[in-house]
């Protein structure tokens, strides 16, 4: 059984309230420095632009929670700022996708690495959606029993999951589907899909100053920005969607599919290691999963000992997936995975390791995981029964025997979740001023024909294909992407029809 969706037709209004203009709009934003002198001094200069962090400023804008109900509870959304270096006009809000990721953090932690015309004319702007972050995002009890249990299963194919196991996985994640619901209630959880974020959005623009929204939505962020474009066509400005996720297909065919990619990723990634790196460990295309297994079943059986932590095989997938996201990190990865085959446990190898693993002890302990599953579970058709879980995570097995299917079990709180606000579906904003998808050909998180798909689904939108890999493309150092991206940003309009972009490597 599959939960409801709202089916939608061209033209067809979605309002924040049943009548008149939404109570929410006017806001004024009271910006202010996002770090103090002691915190910079603490940070550093930021590499490519060492004032960055100084000039960023954070405020906020209030939304309503179910914006049907203005008067009812409200909701702080965090917002950050980086200036115009020029005259600006007017702002460029970034959405980095997820769902679950901080576009506060994602500022914070750096400069973007834009063009000289976009961080001159723009104020770029970006925001923690509800359920994330400082906008009230929130943990789930119940997610490292989820973990623990999704980690025990890891490797075992689905075939062969005894009855017992897959009681437990019923029962794990149901615990965290009501560790959820205690953690934020069920009125929240019902507004959290991505039909809210978009009504969110429309209310920064509104505070912003903004007559139309320019928007790059990064991986989940383009179902925002298709979302936006539909409801809002009017105030839809310049709309860059980069790396688009499937907007209409159920909960376990998204993931299946998105399994799928990662395996054509590891494909992508294996025949850049035997044509053009430096050292490959790999003797051919058609064995270098069996050899890539070979190594990791030397470290079951000696695991590695990095930054005081045993590194073991699933932890070195993660990585190497991870990794995949990444282009620039395939020369590294090719290095690594040579160095083990070699034999090798310190110097290079312990030092890369340790680069990729990085420190994430600030983070709240599942807080990305809640928002993730919350959103997933509301735009998505979720099937109810086990038996529907089960059989999509022997899909993914097939579709890739190194990653698995356990991304299918992560979902399983869905079979359980509370109502959600029905999901608009059929989404094509025929009014909606030129759209830009880009679209990667390795992507090994939105499969490429996603891009193809939500560009046909699009009545304005243009594909522009990068034939590298990476997760998502614009402002990763592709100059043909950056360059192209930029011109319809600053209103030079869309690249042409079939325009490809060669990888860097």
């Amino acid at each position: 059984m599959l939960a409801t969706m709202l089916a939608i037709t061209p033209g067809t209004p979605l309002a924040d309230v049943k009548d008149g203009p939404h109570p929410f709009h006017g806001q004024h934003i009271d910006w202010e420095p996002c770090l103090d002198q002691d915190e910079l001094a603490e940070i550093g200069p930021t590499e490519g632009d060492p004032d960055w962090q100084a000039r960023l400023e954070c405020g906020s804008v209030t939304v309503p929670v179910d914006h049907g109900d203005p008067e009812g509870e409200v909701l702080e959304l965090a917002l950050i700022r980086q200036p115009a270096q020029g005259a600006s006009r007017g702002s460029l809000v970034f959405d980095f996708g997820g769902p679950g990721i901080s576009g506060t953090d994602t500022f914070l932690a750096g400069a973007l690495p834009l063009g000289r015309g976009v961080r001159e004319n723009f104020d770029l702007v970006s925001f923690d959606p509800r359920g994330v972050g400082d906008s009230g995002g929130f943990t789930c009890r119940g997610h490292a029993d989820l973990d623990a249990l999704l980690a025990r299963i890891r490797g075992i194919d689905p075939h062969d999951l005894p009855e017992r196991a897959l009681e437990k996985l019923e029962r794990v994640a149901h615990a965290f589907t009501t560790g959820c619901v205690d953690a934020v209630g069920e009125d929240f959880l019902f507004n959290m899909g991505t039909v809210n974020v978009a009504r969110d959005l429309d209310l920064v623009r509104d505070a912003l100053g903004d007559e139309r929204l320019d928007y790059v939505g990064y991986s989940y962020g383009t179902s925002i920005g298709a979302l936006y474009a539909e409801m809002y066509p009017e105030r839809s400005g310049a709309l860059v969607l980069d790396g688009a996720v499937s907007i209409d297909d159920d909960l376990i065919t998204d993931t299946v599919e998105q399994t799928a990619g990662l395996q054509t990723s590891w494909e992508a990634f294996v025949a850049y290691c035997l044509d053009s790196a430096p050292e490959c460990p790999f003797t051919g295309m058609d064995s270098a999963s069996e050899e890539l297994a070979t190594l990791l079943d030397g470290l079951d059986t000696e695991p590695l000992r990095v930054d005081g932590r045993d590194l073991d095989r699933y932890a070195l997938l993660d990585l190497l997936r991870g990794s995949l996201h990444t282009e620039q990190l395939w020369p590294g990865a090719a290095l690594l995975l040579a160095g083990l085959a070699d034999d090798e446990r310190d110097g290079f190898v312990t030092d890369y390791l340790s680069s990729l693993r990085g420190d994430d002890a600030d983070a709240p302990p599942g807080a990305d995981e809640a928002a993730h599953i919350a959103v997933r579970c509301a735009d998505h058709p979720r099937p109810t029964d086990i038996g529907d879980y089960l059989q999509g995570a022997r899909e993914a097995e097939a579709a890739s025997p190194l990653f698995g299917g356990t991304e299918v079990w992560r979902m399983l709180p869905c079979a359980t979740w509370p109502d959600t606000e029905a999901t608009p579906t059929g989404i094509s904003a025929p009014m909606a001023p030129p759209i830009l998808v880009v679209g990667t050909l390795g992507d090994p998180a939105t499969p490429y024909r996603w891009a193809r798909e939500l560009t046909e689904q699009l009545g304005s939108a243009t594909l522009l294909t990068y034939e590298g890999g990476g997760h998502t493309a614009y402002g990763a150092g592709r100059a043909c992407v950056d360059n192209a991206v930029e011109i319809y940003l600053l209103g030079g309009g869309l690249p042409g029809e079939d325009t490809t972009c060669p990888s860097v490597l």
